[in-house]
């Protein structure tokens, strides 16, 4: 099985979440249609602008309390490595 840490953008430089989850597709899909309660609903964070994946459920949940308790800057900078116009990658994985 596959794991996935996240991070979801409500825009570019914009309010940052960062998620570990079994089923990417599925969890972006609820957040992006406020399925989930709690944080990415309240303030819209819906652009899946960040993700990894791992085969090692223990190693994505260290990565993802890893990356929480990052500066901001830094965060950012994880981000634009992989994608510098912060697109929204979900588009790409439900093509």
């Amino acid at each position: 099985m596959e794991y996935y840490v996240y991070i979801l953008a409500s825009k570019k430089h914009g309010t940052l979440y960062i998620g570990v989850t079994n089923d990417l597709i599925k969890r972006v899909f609820e957040h992006k249609n406020d399925l989930v309660e709690g944080f990415t609903k309240k303030y819209s964070v819906h652009q899946l602008v960040y993700f990894d994946q791992t085969g090692d459920v223990n190693s994505a949940i260290t990565r993802e309390k890893q990356i929480k308790k990052w500066r901001r800057q830094w965060k950012i900078e994880l981000i634009e490595e992989k994608n510098p116009d912060w697109d929204d990658l979900y588009l790409d994985l439900v093509k």
